[in-house]
């Protein structure tokens, strides 16, 4: 089995109550349409863990995942101004999301697996020092700092279909001319997170190296696969030599918190051409990362179809 996925009720335990759009069935909604498949079969289910403080630093500042862990004793409501709310367990959740990434990278790093899925995982607005949009650690940046700094990967590929620009993601890496990003979302200009336009390519010597692009209000399937060459096109300029693939589900039609058009099948495309792109420049090493999606259906249609492409 080429597959490692990563799903347990450790990993379930990330979520918000009280009919937050991010809840704790999230990972139910996706195994029970991956099961309906015949996915869960072919592939390696393994557990996630705890990460320890000094992995998580590998991204974030102490100062921060400090904020975390005492949280709930300080009688916070929020880590940010609304969005991303305590709740019992926070760090620990938190961390355990973390742990699973890195023991997906290990994974594949030591050829246990081709590649790995993380459905819950992919918490791309955290930023080096604080939470943001349902997110308080960003497991994406941690496995980039860890491929740097544990395996020599220096140059790494961070792909984004989630509705929403991976701004933590970006930001902390915006001068890095070694992570070469494709971002395709929602038009920002009326959109969370109200960046990730066009013209942020990068500074310094990482200008180019960088590429958003925004999609209006209402695009589907269509205008996903019309920009999608731009995509490629960029991946192969520098030839990574590794690939981290955010797939978030909310671009779908009918998300309660967006507005883009999209049905699985762009999710099956993108994975389908990140693989194949993979196999040139980076002997196949890809995580995908499930991210956003709150429309249940979708996300467990979206989802199973980057799985099912990730075992061809």
């Amino acid at each position: 089995m080429n597959v490692c996925l990563f799903a347990d009720q450790g990993l379930a335990r990330y979520g918000f109550p009280e009919g937050h759009p991010f809840g704790i069935d999230r990972q139910d909604a996706f195994l029970r349409e991956a099961n309906e498949q015949d996915l869960l079969n072919k592939v390696q289910v393994k557990k996630g863990r705890g990460a320890q403080d000094a992995e998580i630093e590998r991204f974030h500042q102490p100062g921060y995942v400090d904020l975390v862990r005492t949280a709930e004793s300080k009688g916070l409501d929020y880590l940010d101004a609304g969005d991303t709310p305590v709740f019992p367990g926070v760090f620990e959740a938190s961390a355990y999301v973390v742990g699973a990434a890195l023991d997906g990278l290990d994974a594949v790093m030591n050829g246990e697996c081709a590649r790995s899925f993380q459905p819950i995982g992919g918490l791309h607005h955290a930023g080096r020092n604080h939470a943001a949009g349902f997110c308080v650690f960003n497991d994406l940046g941690v496995v980039i700092e860890t491929l740097r700094q544990r395996y020599g990967v220096k140059r790494v590929a961070y792909i984004d279909i989630d509705v929403h620009f991976g701004d933590g993601v970006f930001y902390a890496f915006e001068e890095d001319p070694d992570l070469i990003i494709a971002d395709i979302h929602q038009d920002p200009r009326t959109f969370y997170p109200g960046t990730g336009f066009a013209y942020e390519t990068g500074k310094g010597d990482a200008v180019g190296t960088k590429l958003n692009i925004p999609l209006v209000y209402g695009s589907g399937d269509g205008e996903f696969r019309d920009v999608w060459p731009q995509v490629e096109h960029h991946l192969e300029k520098y030839a990574p030599e590794f690939f981290v693939f955010q797939c978030g589900a909310d671009g779908l039609d009918g998300d309660p918190l967006a507005g883009l058009r999209y049905t699985h099948a762009s999710h099956a495309y993108a994975a389908k051409r990140l693989l194949e792109l993979a196999q040139d420049s980076a002997k196949g090493r890809l995580m995908a990362f499930g991210g956003g999606g709150y429309d249940r259906a979708n996300l467990g249609k979206a989802w199973s179809a980057v799985l099912a492409e990730m075992l061809v």
